[in-house]
């Protein structure tokens, strides 16, 4: 049994709407072998290793079912139970996950298990132990028969231990935990931005952060003073409330000089340390004073110590959220009570076995220690772990009351006295903090501090949340959602808009002209693309970025308003989705093109992949009501209403859909050409004629009209007012700067040049039809491929789509073969065109690049047009820019007049003056329509 290969989704994808880990499992022999025929004592086994395996619903959906699908008929197969088991093991470590799914994937004995998680080392480490654990089960007949590497040393007990104190250091804290969990219930998105508590809440221009209990609206001076303990004291002491004597000491000497002049009883703590650690309470001789002293230091990263005033009392932690107290906990220190019965250690046993309990901060409390500071203070006590304390006899393990040592908690919120919630609410405003707690010590916190006394001791930065989120005792607070409240009030923003755009082909060139649209609308807009991540327009990172790592550092930038997510399959396919919704989600077509790739092998399969974006959208889906596989999408959708994009101003359903007071977008003729038409509750709203978007080549670049209705579309739906979308429209045009590899036009020789970067039938389908509808006085060339992972009757459609349209063909190879040879698919190309009635002679071979595209530049002739299909893009651009005919004859320029020198580039261009380089090839001149 081995785990074949691995996908970790960040987010909603074809198995859920939320994270979950995939692995194809292989089971080998076991597929032989489902639980009941493998026995009871494996059953057995693995209920002792994981008792909570008991409440698993499973598809009985009652607790127990699990272990009866374990037990009846055959029993269930081992993915099932890996899936079970992994899920399991994270509920061990406090992490609350109950999705899985374990399907068959076609191959015999190979299974896709799917299941939830929350932090992927996490996740990812749980799957590896399920598998560990399982194996270690098997009886020893059936070991003999699978081929695993068997760890002879495997303790069970030890290796859930392990894991959970890792799975801690991985996982959300209690107070970070419970702050995500507040947002998510108030629909805040969230982005995780390290291994530890820094997150992220709201998107873009409108995010908050937190680290811990930190806020991006704490104050550095404040946490600076609250970290400084005499700083804290004496600024709380010059404003008259009630703190203890204090004096700040270097040496044991000056510690028991200072516990001498302020009078026994004493505390020692360090000056800069936390969570209790170092302090020593109640010293009433010198000696002790001396051995704190030691102690002290060893927690404190100064030299200074503090000694002060033992204040008696109980001690509650008060914490204060936007200057109003939200709870009060009562805390007592780690302890047992005895019944005259059991021993010290017993006594400890009984209370770690109260389920609530845990390692670390697993559960709501931690388990109780007998280390050195418990076996001082039994020491004081005079007793020993085999002592039986009288019936009620309490004895503290603990001399802080912390709970990460072992403490426990009392709500007392609602029952506090006015004059001390007063008196903590000015104690946080004196230090500044936006969420602090205030350590006071009285004998009763229902009675004013000011009739019975008390003493703040302590005020804490980033203070701790599980004593209030999940007391020992008492009501719960929700003291994070105090803090939400806090960073985003009622009605406050939190996320951009997000746009989502899918499909086979056009996302880039409708990416760019809904981004575009937006900008001259007056947003700030954040983009994706194959080309790279965008922000403002300005390249930001470069490369194939449509995947949901590239989502996430649009969504992380805190100056973008906008956000333009075009999603291909490769990310989908291997991670999900980079964010949980988007607004707005356009699907604009689906075909041929990956297939037999990570397991997507026909066109429906690739639209249920698609489809996942369309899922996301909340607000309108936009779909293309040409394409059947788009079209069935509707029926998916979770959003409010759904426009539909038409070509076809007779398409039956759309028109019904408009009759009904739906949203459409369709292209209408007319006398004088086509007009982009919107169509939204009973409106008629023409937007622009399709001849003048530049984009569409006067019309005629079919694809590139529909790519402009759909962000024609999209726009709309944002409340763009059509103004804009049409000036949107007309200033977008497919140049290499606006659009780079993407129907880019070069007409400065002779002859035209095409560069477009198509690579799948439909694509170059497209591209052929533009050819064919354009003027052309002369012959019509192409140079064109195919990538070499698509399977052989891809490239065969290919090349059946591109015979007729050209009168010569020029078959060349991408750079990467991707395991393809030399020259196989340029021959395969050339095998298909031969097939389909071009003849040899008009077909060339040249699976180089550089020189396949060379070539077709000294074959142009005047009044030709040449289509290259570049993989390369930028290099075949400066091919075309940069060539001279090698029958050219050279000539030497001409100096112009000398010109006055703008003041920088922007004035050049603003002049209208145009640029050409050391050959004479025009680069840039200024436009009517902005530039180009």
């Amino acid at each position: 049994m081995k785990i074949v290969s691995t996908n970790v989704f960040v987010g909603p994808n074809v198995w859920a709407r939320f994270p979950v880990i995939r692995h194809v499992v292989d089971l080998g022999v076991l597929e032989e072998w489902p639980s009941a025929r493998i026995g009871e004592e494996f059953v057995s086994g693995l209920i002792a290793a994981l008792p909570g395996l008991d409440e698993h619903g499973c598809s009985y959906r009652e607790p127990g079912g699990f272990i009866r699908r374990l037990r009846e008929d055959e029993g269930t197969w081992m993915g099932h139970i890996m899936e079970h088991c992994a899920l399991e093991i994270q509920g061990v470590a406090g992490t609350e996950v109950t999705f899985g799914r374990t399907r068959g994937t076609g191959d015999p004995a190979q299974y896709n298990m799917v299941y939830q998680y929350r932090q992927r080392d996490v996740g990812l480490a749980a799957g590896q132990l399920a598998l560990r654990l399982l194996m270690h089960l098997l009886p020893d007949s059936l070991k003999a028969q699978v081929e695993y590497d068997f760890d002879p040393e495997f303790d069970w007990e030890e290796e859930l231990r392990s894991f959970v104190l890792r799975a801690q250091r991985k996982e959300f804290g209690p107070s970070t935990g419970s702050l995500v969990k507040a947002a998510e219930e108030r629909g805040i998105p969230w982005l995780r931005l390290n291994d530890y508590s820094l997150v992220q809440f709201g998107h873009g221009k409108y995010q908050q952060r937190i680290q811990a209990t930190i806020t991006s609206q704490t104050r550095h001076i404040a946490v600076e003073i609250s970290c400084d303990k005499e700083d804290t004291h004496n600024l709380l002491n010059d404003l008259g409330l009630p703190v203890p004597q204090q004096r700040m000491v270097y040496n044991a000497r000056e510690a028991v000089r200072g516990a001498q002049r302020i009078g026994y009883p004493v505390v020692v703590k360090p000056l800069d340390a936390n969570h209790g650690r170092g302090v020593s309470i109640n010293l009433t001789e010198d000696n002790q004073v001396e051995t704190a002293f030691a102690e002290a230091k060893e927690h404190s990263k100064s030299r200074a110590i503090l000694v002060e005033s033992f204040v008696t009392g109980f001690d509650h932690r008060m914490l204060v959220v936007n200057n109003k107290l939200v709870a009060v906990a009562k805390r007592v220190p780690g302890h047992v009570v005895g019944d005259g019965k059991q021993t010290i250690a017993q006594l400890i046993d009984e209370v770690n076995s109260d389920p609530r309990r845990g390692i670390g901060h697993e559960k709501v409390l931690t388990n109780l220690e007998l280390d050195n500071q418990a076996k001082r203070l039994m020491e004081d006590a005079g007793v020993t772990e085999e002592t039986v304390l009288e019936d009620g006899q309490v004895l503290y393990l603990r001399s802080t009351a912390n709970l990460s040592t072992g403490g426990t908690s009392i709500d007392m919120t609602d029952v506090v006295h006015p004059d001390n919630r007063d008196m903590a609410e000015r104690a946080i405003m004196a230090v500044g903090l936006d969420v602090g707690g205030v350590d006071f010590l009285i004998d009763d916190i229902t009675r004013s501090y000011k009739e019975i006394g008390g003493a703040i001791v302590e005020v804490n930065a980033a203070p701790g949340f599980r004593m209030h989120v999940a007391p020992s005792e008492g009501e719960p607070r929700d003291v994070s959602g105090a803090v939400m409240d806090m960073l985003f009030p009622v009605g406050s923003p939190r996320r951009i808009p997000i746009a989502a755009i899918t499909g086979t082909n056009g996302k880039t060139t409708t990416s760019r002209m809904l981004g575009h649209i937006m900008k001259t609308s007056g947003k700030i807009v954040g983009m994706t693309s194959t080309d790279g991540v965008y922000v403002d327009g300005k390249l930001s990172v470069k490369g194939d970025m449509t995947g949901p790592t590239s989502a996430q550092i649009v969504l992380r930038d805190p100056s973008v308003d906008f956000a333009v997510m075009e999603t291909a399959r490769g990310g989908l396919v291997r991670s999900g989705l980079g964010y949980q919704r988007s607004n707005v989600a356009a699907c604009l077509n689906v075909s041929a093109d990956h297939l037999g790739l990570r397991g997507i092998n026909t066109v429906e399969e690739l639209a249920v992949v698609k489809r996942v974006v369309v899922e996301s959208a909340t607000d309108v889906v936009v779909l293309n009501a040409d394409d059947i596989n788009c079209l069935k999408m509707a029926d998916f959708t979770n959003s409010d209403a759904i426009c539909y994009i038409t070509m076809n101003s007779d398409h039956a359903l759309v028109k019904e859909h408009i009759q009904a007071g739906g949203m459409a977008v369709v292209l209408e003729k007319a006398m004088n050409g086509e007009m982009i038409t919107i169509y939204h509750k009973g409106t008629h709203m023409p937007v622009l004629w399709s001849h003048l978007i530049p984009a569409t080549m006067e019309g005629k670049a079919l694809f590139n009209v529909q790519n402009a209705m759909f962000a024609t579309a999209m726009a709309f739906c944002f409340d763009v007012d059509l103004d804009n979308i049409r000036h949107g429209l007309r200033t977008f045009d497919t140049s290499y700067f606006q659009a780079p590899g993407r129907t880019n036009v070069f007409d400065e020789h002779p002859f035209k040049v095409i560069l477009d970067y198509a690579h799948n039938p439909a694509a170059i389908a497209a591209i052929s039809d533009l050819a064919s509808r354009l003027d052309v006085s002369e012959r019509r060339l192409v140079v064109m491929s195919m990538p070499g992972d698509r399977r052989d009757e891809d490239v065969y459609d290919a090349a059946a789509t591109l015979a007729g349209h050209f009168d010569y063909y020029i078959c060349k190879a991408d750079d990467n073969r991707r395991g393809r040879g030399k020259d196989e698919i340029p021959q395969m190309l050339r095998d298909g065109l031969m097939k389909n009635g071009v003849e040899d002679a008009a077909i060339t071979i040249i699976p180089d690049e550089v020189e396949a595209v060379d070539h077709a530049l000294n074959m142009a002739e005047e009044g030709d047009l040449l289509v290259i299909l570049g993989d390369d893009s930028a290099r075949c651009w400066k091919q075309v820019i940069y060539f001279q005919s090698e029958d050219a004859p050279e000539v030497e320029a001409t100096p112009a007049a000398p010109e006055p020198a703008p003041a920088d580039f922007d004035e050049l261009l603003g002049g209208g003056s145009l640029i050409r380089d050391e050959r004479g090839v025009r680069l840039a001149r200024d436009t009517d329509e902005g530039g180009d």
